[in-house]
């Protein structure tokens, strides 16, 4: 089933990739409905666009889950039953697609919640409490923005229809218009897990490695960014932009600053993601949604590869996920270190690297655009921990000696895993050139002064001393963690966002359902109504019991006690 899967996924991925070229150069797009039945005159109908932007995204999902899915064969062979894991993984595509190609609200809410129901079966695939747990923060996060697209439909049966598109110029000052666009841009920052939605997402490497390396790349996450592309004009047309590029930014900020103090690899990489999505979003908040769709294809390549790579030491370390275990993996695995390096320096922005051509643009347009200093700041001190935190796991996972079994051997000869690697691998070389060349063909000349453009490069150098500076033995001999003890638990807890998300919410509510629970149903509530009720049916029972176990005595006694009467009676 992994083989077939595969090769559908790759040969469709092509044709599609190839269509939306030809769409892309030609500025052609097909529009279909399908009127399923009409309510109260709003007609009810499947929509699917397929434009340039829809088919190239959805050519890079499929090309990425065909990968994973090769590479799942080799990553979950001691699985005892692979075939569900690829049927729930295979859902889990169908999802995106439909969100992808729908510029309706009913059908986008088919494949919105379409992932967010798969991807709890996903994170929830190992079998345990802390599984169980992680399932629980993805699935009730993400309900917060399935709630906000509901109200969204329900709002939008005044306009008469649900497709977005015809709304754009057609009621620009409608205060319904506004109120739908702060609902979308809510689903948006909760499936693309924004502050103060963050926690779930680090929680969700509970799922298998191969799962990580899909939804953290193209499917799960860029779910709300993609919404928000869609619905740019509306961003650009409320002036909202300035909330989002606020919240963008300090994810960005709180991600970096996370990562540099996790020990968990794949939550490093997943903390990566979170900044990466800020980024998304702070751009498209400046009203470049095409530069922030650049950004996300690129990502979706270095990343899904980060990812593998990833998984590829893990699965040779015997499951062990701590960096700290880890080192002089390159002795061992030189594939899976050449892969990891050049996804990592991608993701730092290394010139001519897939991740380069985007991020370089992006903070270019940074330098070019009106902002304040705070943003400013956000934006290349973000880069600098992206540089930091990159190094920081280079220095424990690949220099020094081994730490994990003084007799322990390992390397990376398992093909399926090889052969997905190295096929990303030339994608996120190659991919940031090639589709810079697409999505903007003509070239847009930025000038800048000497020092703002030199200061990406700067910033990223900096930032990878930085990463160096922490990492080192010696800079841990003054107990540096133990005298800075309140600012690393604040940082490294990503602001204790996973405690306000989980314990913070639901202890109030608990402790009101227990109090009320003992005061009424187990109090008063049991003193009236059930073990009252029953006290008192238990004494009228015995009371009647007892009239019929005696009734030969007042059978006897009846005539003298008429006797009695008849006597009173007669004297008085």
């Amino acid at each position: 089933m992994c083989s077939l899967s595969f090769f559908s996924l790759f040969f469709s991925s092509t044709l599609v990739f190839i269509l939306g070229i030809y769409y892309l150069i030609f500025d052609y797009s097909v529009f279909i409905e399908w009127e399923l039945f009409s309510l109260n005159g709003s007609m009810v109908v499947m929509t699917f666009i397929f434009d340039w932007m829809s088919l190239i995204f959805m050519s890079f999902v499929m090309y990425i889950s065909s990968l994973v899915i090769y590479y799942s064969e080799d990553y979950m062979s001691g699985e005892s039953n692979m075939n569900r894991f690829i049927l729930i993984v295979l859902m889990f595509i169908l999802s995106m697609g439909f969100l992808i190609i729908s510029p309706n609200l009913i059908s986008i809410l088919l494949g919105w919640d379409g992932l967010g129901l798969v991807s709890y079966c996903l994170v929830i695939y190992y079998q345990n409490v802390k599984s169980y747990g992680a399932g629980m923060l993805t699935a009730l996060s993400n309900r917060i923005g399935d709630v906000a697209i509901l109200i969204s439909i329900s709002w939008m049966l005044n306009f008469g229809g649900w497709n977005y598109i015809y709304y754009y110029n057609f009621i620009s000052d409608s205060f319904e218009m506004k109120i739908i666009t702060v609902l979308i841009i809510l689903a948006a920052m909760t499936k693309s897990a924004q502050i103060p939605f963050s926690s779930w997402l680090p929680a969700a490497m509970a799922a298998p490695t191969p799962v990580s390396a899909l939804v953290h790349s193209s499917t799960l996450v860029t779910a709300g960014v993609y919404l928000l592309i869609r619905f740019s004009p509306m961003l650009d047309m409320y002036n909202y932009g300035w909330f989002l590029l606020l919240i963008g930014c300090l994810t960005m900020f709180m991600a970096g600053l996370g990562a540099n103090f996790e020990f968990d690899l794949k939550k490093i990489i997943a903390l990566s993601t979170l900044s990466q999505l800020g980024l998304m979003m702070s751009i498209l908040s400046m009203g470049y949604a095409k530069l922030a769709f650049f950004h996300l294809l690129a990502h979706a390549l270095f990343k899904a590869l980060l990812f593998m790579c990833a998984g590829s030491m893990i699965h040779n370390l015997k499951d062990s996920q701590d960096i700290r275990f880890m080192g002089s993996i390159v002795n061992f695995m030189p594939l899976t270190s050449v892969c990891f390096n050049v996804s990592s320096l991608s993701l730092c922005g290394m010139p001519f690297l897939a991740g380069f051509y985007s991020k370089d643009l992006i903070l270019e347009m940074v330098c070019l655009s009106w902002l304040n200093c705070l943003i400013f700041f956000l934006f290349f001190f973000s880069t600098g921990l992206t540089a930091s935190y990159s190094f920081r796991l280079f220095y424990y996972s690949m220099s020094g000696d081994n730490n994990f079994f003084s007799s322990f051997s390992f390397d990376d000869n398992g093909y399926y895993i090889s052969f997905g690697m190295i096929s990303l691998l030339f994608i996120a070389v190659f991919g940031g050139s090639f589709l810079s060349w697409l999505i903007f063909p003509i070239p847009h000349m930025i000038i800048l002064p000497y020092y703002l453009k030199f200061l990406t490069i700067i910033v990223v150098l900096l930032g990878s001393y930085l990463g160096y500076f922490i990492s080192d033995v010696n800079f841990s001999y003054n107990l540096f963690s133990l005298s800075m003890l309140p600012f690393i638990s604040f940082t490294g807890s990503m602001w204790f966002m996973p405690f306000l998300s989980t314990n913070f919410i639901s202890y109030f509510p608990l402790k009101m359902g227990y109090n009320s629970s003992k005061t009424f149903d187990y109090g008063w509530g049991e003193l009236f109504c059930g073990q009252g009720v029953y006290s008192s049916i238990i004494f009228m029972m015995k009371v009647v019991q007892s009239c019929y176990d005696s009734t030969h005595k007042i059978y006897l006694f009846s005539p003298i006690f008429w006797m009695y009467v008849l006597v009173t009676l007669f004297f008085f």
